[in-house]
C-alpha cells in the first residue's frame, strides 16, 4: 500500500510540468499588447548583489514608474519619450535618456511584436517559464532584456535588463494586478521635478 501510494505522489510529481509549455512569440506579444495598466511590488538585484524594493506602475503604451522603498529615495520615470532617475543624494535635475535607448522601450511599445524580424535573439522553455531575450533590431547597441513568463494565465514574472556594457539587472514582480486607473501626474515628469524643487 505504501509502495503504491508513493508511486502515485511520484507519477504526480513528474507529471505536473508537463502543464506548463513554451509559448509562442505570436502569444505572448498578444498577452503585452493586452497589458494596459498594472501595479506590482518588485525586488531588483544589481550585477554587485544589492537589493533594492518598491513598488512598480505601468501604463502602455509609453509609461513605467518606480518607486523605490526607503532608505531608497530614488525614482525612475518612463514618460514622453524619455526616462528620468530622480535621486535625492544627487543635485539638480533629474539624469534624462531617451526611452528608445533603453531596452524597456520593447515591452512599453504601442504594438509588442517580438515576431518582427532580428528583435528575438533567444526563445527558450526552463521547464516553468517560457524565456525570451529581446533587443531593438534598430539599435541593438542599446543591450537587452530577457524576459520570463508563466503561463497558465500568461504573466510576466521577471526581467533582466542586459545593457551594452555588459552589466544585467534584474526585476521580479510579485502581487501583480491589472486594468485599473492611475492619475496622469503619476508618470508626468515635469509634475516629478516640480514636486521635488527642480
Amino acid at each position: 500500500m505504501v509502495r503504491l501510494t508513493l508511486a502515485a505522489l511520484l507519477a504526480v510529481t513528474t507529471a505536473a510540468p508537463a502543464f506548463a509549455e513554451k509559448l509562442s512569440l505570436n502569444a505572448l506579444s498578444t498577452y503585452l499588447n493586452g497589458l494596459k495598466t498594472a501595479e506590482a511590488a518588485f525586488v531588483q538585484t544589481s550585477d554587485d548583489g544589492s537589493v533594492q524594493t518598491g513598488r512598480l506602475f505601468i501604463q502602455r503604451p509609453g509609461k513605467m514608474r518606480f518607486e523605490y522603498a526607503p532608505p531608497q529615495k530614488a525614482l525612475v520615470l518612463a514618460s514622453n519619450n524619455a526616462v528620468a532617475i530622480f535621486d535625492d543624494r544627487a543635485n539638480g535635475a533629474p539624469e534624462t535618456y531617451p526611452l528608445r535607448r533603453t531596452p524597456l522601450s520593447l515591452i512599453l511599445a504601442r504594438n509588442v511584436d517580438l515576431g518582427a524580424a532580428n528583435m528575438v535573439v533567444g526563445h527558450s522553455f526552463d521547464g516553468t517559464h517560457t524565456v525570451v531575450t529581446a533587443q531593438d533590431p534598430k539599435s541593438p547597441e542599446s543591450g537587452q532584456i530577457q524576459l520570463k513568463f508563466s503561463d497558465s494565465p500568461v504573466a510576466l514574472q521577471e526581467w533582466v535588463i542586459l545593457d551594452a556594457y555588459g552589466s544585467q539587472t534584474t526585476v521580479r514582480l510579485d502581487d501583480v494586478t491589472t486594468d485599473m486607473s492611475f492619475p496622469r501626474s503619476l508618470f508626468d515628469i515635469d509634475t516629478e521635478r516640480r514636486n521635488r524643487g527642480q
